[in-house]
Order: C-alpha cells, then structure tokens, then sequence
C-alpha cells in the first residue's frame, strides 16, 4: 500500500471540519423558499378575487354567454 502524501491529508481534514461551499449556499438559502410560496399563495388569492368579481357581476354573464354561443355555433348546435 502507499501511504499518502501529508499535503492530501491535511486536505481531507480541512473540508472534514468546514462545509463545503455548496452547504453554505444552501443554509444561506432557507427561507427563500417559504417567501416563495407566500408571494405565490397571495397572487393566487387575488387572482381568484378578481375572477370572482368578474364573473358574479353582469360583466361576466355577458361574457359567459357569449362564450357559450360561439362555442354552439362551431359545433353547429345553436
């Protein structure tokens, strides 16, 4: 067997003590993802709102309608 070289050695016990870089990204990084889902969970919600606003006001009966009409007509129903 060969022995290894000390410079290899100290290598191998320097990263056994600190994380590697790639560690420090990620613990830096721990709650990005919780304000990701609150940004998407917020836009999700006023969007549902302004739907619904839309839709339950003459605006959207208009449009409903209209939507079924076009869509009976290029099926040759209505």
């Amino acid at each position: 067997m060969t022995a290894t070289p000390p410079t290899l050695r100290a290598r191998r016990s320097r990263r056994s003590r600190r994380p590697g870089r790639r560690a420090l990204v990620l613990r830096s990084e721990q709650g990005i993802t919780t304000a990701e889902y609150a940004v998407g969970t917020a836009a999700g919600a006023g969007l549902a709102g302004l739907l619904y606003k839309l839709l339950t006001g003459g605006f959207g009966d208009k449009m409903l309608k209209t939507l079924f009409d076009h869509v009976l007509g290029l099926l040759g129903i209505g």
